[in-house]
């Protein structure tokens, strides 16, 4: 099987950007996959020891087949980072797998990750293979399908990507032609609609969720696991944007995932799992960053 090339993006966070790639260096397959890190510019002043620090480092580090490092010299901001890297190097792969600097993985995630893309590769409804998932109440299945994408490590494919849309008007009208916009908000459990229309309105510069309504417009579904092989480091109150919480923090799945040819439709247990737990953060269970995991991944502003 030939491994996806990893992509990681890093910015001005040093520390995370040691954990990240110390937790990929002890994945089985590190020292056979291809390492591509883009490191953004500053974007003022402030920030630009730290990303020299976090330059220092990359460029320090081994334990993969072959690393390239590509430093921007201007401040793309995330999103444009993120867009224009991942159109590189899938188009020049054909699939990829994603990271950023805050996302520390399980040893079995880069097992996980080439074993979905290898299996669903020629399923013309799965969009995408994510590592995260919320830490919800009860079991969840292995692996499960849900319709659309996310974005805390996650891999696709040359011909997927494609369907990516970048004009989130066009996507928010097409949610409210076809009467999706319930739906698309996890049956009003989290607003996503509402982050399409700030980044429609400039408030906020997010790939993601692009990606995600991309994939639901086009009923395209993504792979995920039933523990998460992904746990974030960056809600210590060094982002952008949220203060120190651990409510969004799963316990991470350190055995195998045994990936398995499944249906490739919604699975309405875990559906209603994601649901409840969206629920909770409503009733102020969680009430420091209610917004973390989807702010924080889907404005993408550096």
């Amino acid at each position: 099987m030939k491994l996806a090339p990893i992509v990681l993006f890093v910015y001005n966070r040093p520390w995370h950007s040691q954990q990240t790639i110390e937790a990929l260096q002890k994945n089985e397959l590190s020292s056979e996959s291809e390492l591509f890190i883009y490191s953004d510019a500053p974007k003022a002043e402030k920030d630009q020891e730290k990303v020299q620090e976090a330059r220092d480092y990359v460029h320090s580090i081994g334990g993969f087949k072959k690393i390239t490092i590509i430093e921007r010299v201007e401040n793309w901001g995330l999103a444009n980072s993120i867009i224009d890297g991942v159109t590189a190097i899938v188009n020049q792969y054909g699939k990829i797998i994603v990271l950023e600097d805050d996302l520390v993985t399980s040893p079995y995630f880069l097992k996980y990750m080439n074993d979905g893309l290898n299996l669903y590769e020629k399923s013309k409804d799965v969009i995408s293979i994510h590592g995260y998932i919320y830490p919800v109440k009860g079991n969840l299945p292995e692996t499960f399908f849900l319709r659309g994408a996310d974005c805390w490590g996650w891999a696709t494919w040359k011909d997927k990507w494609t369907l990516f849309e970048p004009d989130g008007a066009k996507l928010l009208n097409e949610l409210k032609q076809k009467e999706l916009i319930k739906r698309f908000d996890y049956n009003g459990t989290y607003l996503y609609s509402k982050m399409l229309k700030k980044q429609i309105e400039g408030k906020n510069n997010s790939w993601a969720i692009r990606w995600y309504a991309s994939a639901f417009l086009k009923n395209k579904y993504t792979l995920y696991p039933g523990k998460s092989l992904v746990l974030n480091i960056g809600n210590d109150g060094s982002g952008t944007h949220c203060g120190e919480t651990n409510e969004f923090s799963p316990v991470l799945g350190l055995t195998p995932v045994n990936i398995t040819n499944l249906k490739v439709v919604d699975d309405l247990h875990a559906l209603s799992k994601i649901e409840t737990y969206f629920k909770a953060q409503q009733k102020g269970l969680v009430v420091r960053c209610a917004q973390f995991v989807i702010d924080h991944c889907k404005k993408g502003i550096n």
